[in-house]
Order: C-alpha cells, then sequence, then structure tokens
C-alpha cells in the first residue's frame, strides 16, 4: 500500500489526535479565495498538521496601563488535516505584552488560546472538538500545538 493510501490519522478509540505547525500573518495574495474569510480582520496561515488559512474577527480588544493586550474574538479555520477538508470555527482568547501597547509595538511576549466551537465543523471536520494554542516566540512564525477530536 503506497502512502498516500493510508486512512487519514486518527487516534483509536475517538481520542484525541496531537497536532502541530506554524502560523504566520498571511501575506497580501495569500488567504484571498475563501469566501468564508470575507469581512475577516487578518487571516494566519497554518503548516503543519492543519493546511489552510486561520480568519479571525475581533469582537474585543484593548490594553491594561500595564501594557497588557487583550484581544476576543470568532475565527474560522479553512483547509486541510491529513488531506481532509473543511472548515470548523474557534472562539480565540489572545493576551500579549507590548512595550507600547495602544500602537501594537514591540510584543514582548504573547499567547492565544483556540479552543473549537462543538458542531461548527463542515467537510471532513463535521463533529470535531478540540483545542489549539499559538504562542507567540518570534515575529514572523508562531507555533501552534493542540489536538482534535471526532
Amino acid at each position: 500500500m503506497l502512502f498516500s493510501q493510508l486512512p487519514p490519522r486518527r487516534s483509536p478509540g475517538g481520542g484525541a489526535t496531537q497536532i502541530s505547525g506554524i502560523s504566520s500573518f498571511a501575506d497580501v495574495a495569500e488567504c484571498t479565495e475563501d469566501s468564508e474569510g470575507v469581512g475577516s480582520d487578518y487571516a494566519l496561515t497554518m503548516i503543519g498538521d492543519l493546511e489552510g488559512c486561520l480568519y479571525a474577527f475581533v469582537e474585543t480588544s484593548g490594553c491594561s496601563p500595564s501594557g497588557t493586550y487583550r484581544e476576543t474574538g470568532t475565527e474560522i479555520f479553512v483547509g486541510t488535516y491529513n488531506e481532509m477538508e473543511g472548515t470548523f470555527v474557534t472562539n480565540y482568547r489572545f493576551t500579549a505584552k507590548y512595550k507600547d501597547c495602544p500602537n501594537l509595538v514591540e510584543e514582548i511576549f504573547g499567547r492565544c488560546q483556540h479552543p473549537i466551537v462543538e458542531g461548527s465543523g463542515t467537510g471532513d471536520f463535521a463533529g470535531v472538538t478540540g483545542r489549539f494554542d499559538i504562542k507567540d516566540e518570534d515575529p514572523a512564525a508562531f507555533p501552534y500545538r493542540g489536538h482534535l477530536r471526532w
């Protein structure tokens, strides 16, 4: 059997499947073809176990006097996992520390939690639950890791 003919990786018995990869802000020419992303505030490209675009719709944001930034909203992932295609929605929470928070300049650290909204999956992501987290370690590439469960 060829590798490409192997069934998708899913944990036996419905257990969680670990995922990881790298995300980055989408370039101007990236993440422009998905109707689900229309009106998004920004998009991330995802590579690794998740391949595709993560469109963010900011609902709240603000800075504290200490320079801590908080942002919440919804996202829609459009792409693939192990060649399975579809979409799912997350409710995300981003927190970061900036030297100049009102202008979002010189991020000191940041992290984001992305729990998947139950029942939001379409296509091969129908029924998916789980969560992934993104950690801002480099201004150009943000590692993600988490788990999916069908």
